[in-house]
């Protein structure tokens, strides 16, 4: 693949995942008021998710995109660095939410599981802050994001495993399924983790891996937000 043929790849999709995302954050927003008064806690907490994922990922896909239109990334690492620490803040309260999410759809406590994930997903936020993070280059100082993402692996792994453990036991497919494209998600990210600064082409993996995500937007949109409205 010829490195122009791989930018438009990039372009064309960053720019369709934009619009997707955005579309159905706004349409959980409209339906809102159709969500049973069982599952409004959990939409709601879903709908806070992918708004804070989106709005990175504008930043992050969206000053991407602005960063090629204006000579390449090379050109542009300022730009290119805002847009990765955003993301980088806001997939870190998503993953914070999905915890939340976990303990109010099956109404178990937190417990030390439980707040560890959440002191993880603290202790990033506040990583994310060390100017040796060196937000304004293109190719981040590879101990400092081994550092960060080992922190969101921790706190993805872990969620993953409580939704598993419980929506086995409780049969509850929609969750099954968000706890498997969580799996999918992290098996196509831990590779760009670890070997993209060697493997540029790795980061391509980014595609499926952003792809999973908007399958558990679309499987938490139709599970939750029905296109009637339902009697409370």
């Amino acid at each position: 693949m010829s490195e122009q043929m791989r930018v438009w790849m990039e372009v064309i999709f960053n720019i369709s995942y934009l619009v997707v995302v955005w579309t159905l954050v706004v349409l959980m927003i409209v339906r809102r008021n159709r969500v049973s008064p069982e599952n409004r806690a959990v939409a709601t907490r879903f709908t806070w998710a992918f708004a804070l994922l989106a709005l990175g990922d504008t930043g992050h896909v969206g000053f991407r995109v602005i960063a090629y239109l204006m000579g390449g990334l090379e050109a542009n690492p300022v730009l290119v660095g805002a847009g990765a620490f955003s993301t980088a803040f806001t997939v870190t309260i998503f993953y914070m939410l999905l915890v939340d999410i976990w303990h109010l759809r099956f109404k178990k406590p937190l417990g030390f599981f439980g707040w560890f994930l959440l002191a993880a997903g603290i202790a990033r936020l506040v990583i994310l802050l060390f100017p040796q993070n060196a937000w304004g280059q293109v190719v981040a100082p590879y101990d400092w994001s081994l550092l960060r993402n080992s922190l969101l692996v921790i706190q993805g792994v872990g969620v993953t495993v409580l939704i598993l453990r419980d929506a086995i036991r409780a049969h509850d497919k929609p969750f099954i399924w968000i706890g498997a494209m969580i799996v999918v998600s992290f098996a196509f990210y831990a590779p760009v983790i670890l070997w993209v600064q060697w493997v540029p082409l790795l980061g391509m993996l980014m595609i499926p891996k952003t792809c999973a995500y908007l399958v558990i937007a679309f499987i938490a949109y139709f599970d939750l937000f029905p296109t009637k409205k339902t009697k409370s």
